[in-house]
């Protein structure tokens, strides 16, 4: 049975199934870090009108938060790609599950993802993304696993680097679920 179990805040933990998961990021810190990247994109992207490409799933909470600190009009679309399925591991294949439904030629494109670890996704995605000639292509990812990295890839805006470890929670999942935690949690693996 999974459950959250809450002492002390320091002492919140989640179980899911027989796996302890910890407090990596609260809340306040992730809320406080997306407020700044939100200026900081505010302020480059001033008088052009940037589309935001969230990759679904994980994206959805972070793009949402993300945009509500940007004050410039924008536009918003979603990719779905999948590498995981089921699996705490990536597969190493990924699978375009959701194409995009706006036309980014000749527009300023920030590609927004939950976590970037072995740079797979981005990189099919900067593959994909030749063909329709954008003005111009950056990443944001709430969370980089600097550790993990496996192609050369480059990430625009970080909110945190992580550990290599399996995190869960605000969009993170594991096996589909866990995603509406406001905190994100870490695999405890003592």
């Amino acid at each position: 049975m999974d459950e959250l179990k809450s002492g002390s805040h320091a002492e919140d933990y989640i179980l899911v199934g027989n796996e302890k998961f910890i407090p990596l990021l609260s809340d306040e810190k992730i809320q406080a870090r997306v407020k700044e990247l939100g200026g900081q994109l505010t302020k480059e992207y001033k008088g052009k009108l940037p589309i935001f490409i969230g990759v679904l799933n994980g994206s959805f909470i972070f793009l949402s938060d993300l945009v509500k600190n940007i004050n410039l009009k924008l536009e918003i679309d979603f990719f779905k790609l999948s590498s995981y399925g089921e699996s705490k591991i990536s597969s190493g294949k990924v699978k375009m599950l959701k194409e995009l439904n706006a036309d980014i030629n000749d527009r300023h494109v920030i590609i927004v993802e939950d976590i970037v670890d072995t740079g797979l996704s981005i990189k099919y995605i900067e593959e994909l993304m030749e063909s329709f000639k954008p003005a111009s292509l950056k990443v944001a990812t709430l969370l980089f696993k600097k550790e993990a990295l496996k192609y050369d890839v480059k990430i625009d805006y970080i909110g945190f680097e992580i550990p290599n470890k399996f995190v869960i929670g605000y969009g993170l999942d594991y096996a589909q679920r866990y995603r509406n935690l406001r905190s994100i949690y870490v695999l405890n693996e003592e």
